[in-house]
């Protein structure tokens, strides 16, 4: 499975958001520091939850981070997120 889809398949399944955009950034960044050539490295999430209600930016980062799990947040060079509720 891809990384978007990967990324996309855990938050969903995790955070049942109401809306959901995995974007692929990492043709913007070649050659850049973190690109490891596999084209998987620099995402933008979009996210849309009601399990983020009354929580703080930082908590709403961590539960996404949680969602992943440390083994996909790791294969990760770079992780833009635009969350909301």
């Amino acid at each position: 499975m891809s990384k978007p889809a990967e990324i996309y398949k855990r938050l969903n399944d995790s955070l049942s958001p109401t809306t959901i955009d995995v974007r692929n950034d990492s043709a913007q960044h070649g050659g850049h520091a973190g690109d490891d050539g596999s084209g998987e490295s620099h995402f933008h999430v979009t996210l849309r939850s009601p399990a983020f209600e009354g929580k703080t930016r930082i908590a709403r980062h961590r539960m996404v981070h949680q969602a992943l799990g440390a083994d996909l947040v790791a294969s990760i060079h770079a992780l833009s997120l635009d969350l909301d509720v």
